[in-house]
């Protein structure tokens, strides 16, 4: 009890030390993000409340190289409704079969399967092209077709100069321990957008973190939830892992998403052109898309022979 409300960073309120440096990573409001849980378990509670499919509504757009543990979450939610993948799981493809989906393409099946869409969930950035979605036109697409939208952004959040609250998804999750440095099994943050803060009627999974602050501990029987992202919290959170974090949201804080954007862009650029110089034979490819704006902070190569040995030479230097 003491360290709860008597130490100099009391535990009752940690996670809201990190709220406001977390919201400036991801572009929210401060009342559309809360960090608790881990990604997936976000996507799956994320899903409970804005994955709601009907007999004529229920599919689910993703991109085809959605990260593994996305899918078999998606696949799940959609076996848990009582509906088949087969004809319920809408997964990207461009028509040209290059790994990167031109927008234009995704908005046209968007378009054309309308009112038989559910919710449309896309990575921020594509674990493995590394393109970088135009989240504002599919937010804009999807909603026009009367769809629920978000985004995982596990490489997106802490790379991309994110939006959330401009773009208007109505949710998005990602990970702290891969570009905000928290380590494997670090938080997660959620954003849900301030037009759900206060609509109570959406259903979800209730935890009595995020019950009302100023009844919590009087144990009332009935769920009264916060407004805001807040109101999707379960347990309290472990306070080692939000230091950790917290930490890291310092220097983010202190550097500003604008100057690590433009350095990432340099730095990524910049390998980009030592690998053009040094690839006189082509063998390899890069994947990723050569627009900055395009790409997160990474470029995912191919090598056409000899990859084995080339990954041998990199893991021996080091």
């Amino acid at each position: 009890v003491e360290g709860h409300v008597h130490a100099r960073n009391p535990w009752l309120p940690y996670h809201e030390f990190l709220t406001a440096s977390m919201s400036k990573v991801v572009g929210g409001e401060e009342n559309e993000v809360v960090v608790m849980n881990s990604l997936t378990v976000n996507l799956h509670l994320l899903m409970v409340s804005f994955y709601r499919p009907t007999a004529k509504r229920h599919k689910i757009i993703i991109e085809a190289d959605a990260f593994p543990s996305d899918r078999y979450a998606v696949i799940s939610q959609i076996q848990f409704h009582g509906f088949d993948p087969k004809t319920s799981l809408i997964e990207l493809r461009s028509k040209s079969g290059h790994p990167v989906i031109p927008t234009e393409e995704i908005l046209e099946v968007i378009a054309r399967e309308g009112d038989s869409v559910a919710l449309v969930m896309l990575g921020g950035v594509n674990y493995y092209s590394g393109q970088a979605f135009e989240m504002q036109k599919i937010t804009e697409a999807g909603h026009a077709v009367g769809a629920k939208v978000g985004f995982d952004l596990a490489h997106g959040a802490g790379n991309l100069h994110l939006k959330l609250h401009e773009w208007g998804p109505d949710f998005a999750c990602w990970c702290g321990y891969k570009s905000l440095n928290s380590g494997p099994g670090g938080l997660s943050g959620i954003f849900i957008h301030n037009r759900h803060a206060t609509d109570f009627s959406i259903p979800r999974f209730a935890g009595w973190w995020g019950h009302n602050k100023a009844n919590r501990f009087k144990m009332p029987p009935y769920f009264e939830p916060l407004p805001g992202a807040e109101g999707w919290q379960l347990s309290n959170p472990p306070i080692l892992a939000l230091a950790a974090l917290r930490a890291s949201l310092e220097i983010f804080e202190e550097a500003g998403m604008d100057a690590l954007r433009a350095k990432s862009e340099l730095l990524t650029g910049y390998l980009e052109w030592l690998i053009q110089q040094k690839n006189s034979n082509a063998n390899i490819r890069i994947i990723t898309p050569n627009d900055p704006a395009q790409r997160g902070c990474q470029l995912s190569l191919q090598t056409l022979h000899n990859g084995r040995e080339i990954f041998d030479r990199l893991t021996a230097a080091g």
